[in-house]
């Protein structure tokens, strides 16, 4: 779960980051003073708390260019007046809190946006524009470098699925759930059955490459995979 705190007060940013913590041992929430600097970061959040009232660009102006960048992004706005209310709501805002927060209000909040975010990433595919196919990410195994061309390797299915694309592009419209494990490797974790030092076991029996330098971080990236409560070899 990734989440980022935006409020150009200090103490404001701290205080929701801490409760942040408090909720959800071990997450690390990344905090931006401004809205410009949430944008220029370039990363993607599955939760955005956003202060309306901020100096440059508000709040409002940056959730627009954030809509355009991650559609799928919870957004919940943090101010300390009413107006900005319908604004909010056109932007498809998933909460308004009002300043000061109230620890209990903040922790519902959280809790439902949590469930909303998992409900987004059981409900997103793949969308293959060039072969017109919506593939549910829960679906794809691996997907492989072929050149110009990458095949998508599908539960199930007897034949991959090749298509015009990159492995830049299709990594980054991947969930979390998707490790990119070598130059021309993408794994989903759900798959994993076996790793070693060089290599990965998927539960059809197909193995890939991993990266001897990536080793040490696909382990972490699986281990918090499972963690979270993925299932191993699903």
């Amino acid at each position: 779960m990734k989440i980022a705190v935006v409020d150009d007060e200090k103490v404001i940013r701290e205080q929701i980051c801490a409760r942040i913590e408090k909720q959800m041992p071990g997450e690390c929430p990344a905090a931006y003073a401004s809205g410009e600097e949430l944008l220029a970061s370039g990363e993607r959040f599955d939760i955005v708390f956003l202060d309306i009232q901020m100096d440059g660009r508000n709040g409002i102006e940056t959730a627009k260019c954030l809509r355009k960048q991650q559609e799928e992004t919870v957004l919940i706005f943090v101010t300390g007046i009413r107006e900005y209310v319908f604004d909010a709501l056109d932007l498809y805002a998933f909460q308004y809190l009002l300043k000061p927060l109230e620890e209990k209000k903040l922790a519902e909040v959280l809790k439902r946006a949590e469930k909303e975010v998992q409900k987004k990433k059981e409900q997103r595919g793949l969308f293959i524009k060039t072969r017109n196919l919506t593939l549910s990410q829960a679906d794809i195994l691996y997907i492989e470098s072929k050149a110009k061309k990458v095949e998508i390797h599908v539960a199930g299915a007897r034949e991959s699925i090749e298509i015009y694309a990159s492995m830049e592009e299709l990594h980054k419209e991947l969930g979390e759930d998707f490790y990119r494990c070598h130059r021309a490797y993408i794994v989903n974790m759900a798959y994993v059955a076996e790793y070693s030092s060089d290599s990965i076991l998927l539960t059809n029996g197909d193995k890939v490459y991993l990266a001897k330098k990536k080793y040490g971080e696909f382990v972490k990236a699986y281990m918090w995979y499972l963690q979270k409560g993925g299932v191993p070899g699903v």
